[in-house]
């Protein structure tokens, strides 16, 4: 034990004890752990050997106020931001890592209708469940830990007494449906028939970054990455047997960081349920709010150069109603770029210290660019590189020069295909031409160099083309790590936003790879 308050105990136990009665009273863990001498770590591993479940309250009744969210309107962008996390019905956040209840509600709304069956087989504290409960739709939902059960149960038994009418907007309209609570292995749905599921929507976890059982057998966020991945496959051939043809499966899942480096978990992830038969609908963003970019984590953001992770995917998959063979089709040739001077803003006074980027649409390119330069400009020597089709103009309304020397620090390349006016898109001789750039220019980096990739998501034939994946997984670059995946957009995201005429979401978003040269 550390010296302080934890030297008084003459034992573990009474010094475990103590921050229990802690936790019963409602102390936040910063208080108890500055108290104790204990890390955030310890505290929740305590909790979660105690109690069988990772909460950070203690204190799970609630008073309901409403069981609808206000001035609720769904989500029509790829960028899904909600700065509250949402608090209607028994919705609450002491279970640590769930989702906002906003996310499984725009969910539902979209890609089902009332009376349709939902599985969510990423339990937890039942959020998905409620929202079904709210919306009128079936839901079966399993946990592997009886304790996460037995949370969501208590959760879900509420109702609406005579003397609550303005709780609801139509009291008439609800709980048509009670949702099916049951302890259950993600891997292994062999109670369900093929094609019975008309919608998944769950939350998995990230590969030992929140553990939420006490090393209890198949709890899968105990697992490291390569056999969390490894079991992840039999949960996606799973989801694709049933689910019915044509109907949607989604799940939020996040990066992951090592040693300094990002860890791309979600594309990993994406990846392997691609392979188990999906084809990729959407791929939304999930912005987090709970990212400090002041004081402490602004100086070593600025000092060690790495950004505070404040993303999370959130592909929508369908299994389609047959696998038909997509013609491949002829694209306007890529020359090799055009060499452009990036827009550098005078006098910012901060430099971004998030894996999101969220500029004013008027001054996007130059913020861009700016910070890029101030955070990887490490010497003397930039270039920066505009992928065009063949007889268009740069992209760029810079002036067009090289501004390279004969070693760079930077290679910035602009690779968006919607900036290709092609009216066929050619991924595979994108990414060849990308390839072919980069192993030409990067001859000229020096040691410690950073490769910076803009790129974008792209439809084809009403599915997503999700190109940074294809970039990383595809494009190589010799010598090199990938450090970070940084979200860029822009600040008129909203759920105002004009409604796509195909039910489809307005891509709104940037990838900015950046990768570091050993």
């Amino acid at each position: 034990m550390k010296n302080g308050m934890a030297s008084k105990f003459k034992t573990k136990k009474e010094l475990d004890e103590a921050i229990l009665k802690e936790k019963a009273k409602g102390t936040p863990d910063l208080e108890i752990g500055q108290k104790y001498g204990v890390t955030y770590r310890y505290i929740e591993k305590l909790i979660t050997r105690e109690k069988g479940v990772n909460v950070s309250s203690l204190k799970s009744s609630k008073e309901i106020k409403r069981l609808q969210p206000q001035d609720f309107k769904e989500e029509q962008t790829t960028v899904w931001s909600f700065k509250q996390r949402g608090n209607w019905a028994t919705h609450s956040g002491e279970y640590r890592g769930n989702w906002s209840p906003y996310i499984p509600r725009n969910i539902i709304l979209k890609y089902s209708n009332p009376g349709d069956f939902v599985l969510d087989y990423f339990c937890g504290a039942g959020t998905t469940a409620i929202e079904c409960k709210l919306l009128n739709r079936q839901c079966l939902a399993l946990d592997i830990n009886e304790k996460a059960i037995e949370l969501a149960k208590q959760k879900l038994d509420f109702s609406l007494s005579p003397g609550q009418p303005e709780l609801i907007s139509d009291p008439t309209k609800i709980f048509t449906y009670e949702p099916k609570l049951m302890v259950g292995d993600a891997r292994d749905l062999s109670f369900l028939p093929d094609n019975s599921v008309d919608l998944i929507c769950s939350h998995p976890p990230y590969a030992d970054i929140i553990q939420y059982t006490d090393h209890k057998k198949g709890d899968l966020s105990h697992l490291g990455i390569e056999e969390f991945l490894k079991e992840m496959e039999k949960v996606a051939r799973e989801s694709y047997r049933v689910l019915k043809p044509g109907k949607k499966c989604a799940i939020l899942i996040g990066d992951m960081r090592k040693n300094r480096h990002i860890v791309p978990l979600g594309f990993k992830v994406i990846d392997v349920y691609l392979r188990a038969g999906f084809k990729l609908k959407e791929l939304i963003i999930k912005r987090q709010h709970n990212c400090k970019t002041t004081g402490f984590w602004y100086a070593n953001s600025i000092r060690y150069n790495f950004l505070l992770l404040a993303h999370e995917y959130l592909p929508v998959f369908e299994k389609s109603e047959s696998r038909p063979q997509i013609k491949e089709e002829s694209s306007s040739p890529l020359i090799e770029s055009k060499f452009t001077k990036p827009k550098q803003k005078r006098g910012i006074k901060e430099l971004e210290t998030t894996t999101v980027w969220i500029f004013p649409k008027e001054e996007f390119e130059e913020l861009l660019d700016t910070n890029i330069l101030l955070r990887y400009k490490t010497k003397e020597g930039v270039q920066v590189i505009n992928l065009t089709a063949e007889g268009e103009d740069s992209h760029n309304t810079a002036q067009n020069q090289k501004i390279k020397s004969k070693q760079n620090c930077l290679l910035y390349l602009k690779a968006v295909p919607a900036w290709i006016k092609s009216v066929d898109f050619d991924e595979n001789q994108f990414l060849s031409k990308l390839q072919s750039v980069i192993e030409t220019e990067t001859t000229s980096l020096i040691e410690g160099s950073t490769v910076a990739i803009l790129t974008q998501d792209i439809r084809k034939n009403n599915y997503l083309i999700p190109i940074a994946k294809l970039i990383l997984d595809r494009v190589r670059i010799d010598e090199a790590r990938l450090k970070e995946i940084v979200i860029v957009t822009t600040n008129n995201n909203s759920s105002n936003s004009y409604r796509q005429p195909n039910g489809l979401l307005e891509i709104t978003h940037y990838y900015l790879l950046i990768y570091q040269l050993k």
